[in-house]
């Protein structure tokens, strides 16, 4: 999941925090990508699904995630890539 959005009143503390634990990673607790004034973000977050999750499921836990950071946030896009249906081509094999 990744979810494009903008602080909204984020604190000195709150951006100290958010600057220290930046990184680019999907993980299940998410991760903020910044600009350098800490006003606009990213957040990438990795949600496992199960046999009968849709992208609606996984959409709600991943705003979940966000939510339990507790910065104030406007949420502009949510984009969800499913793993499960992506292909992947090997060099030199055809398929």
């Amino acid at each position: 999941m990744t979810i494009r959005g903008k602080f909204k009143g984020l604190d000195d503390a709150g951006r100290a925090t958010v600057m220290a634990a930046g990184g680019a990673a999907y993980t299940e607790a998410g991760r903020f990508t910044h600009d350098a004034s800490v006003s606009a973000f990213t957040f990438r977050c990795q949600v496992p699904g199960g046999p009968g999750d849709d992208e609606d499921d996984a959409a709600l836990r991943a705003m979940a995630a966000l939510e339990s950071h507790g910065y104030p946030h406007e949420i502009l896009q949510v984009a969800v890539t499913d793993m499960r249906t992506i292909k992947i081509r090997r060099k030199g094999r055809d398929d």
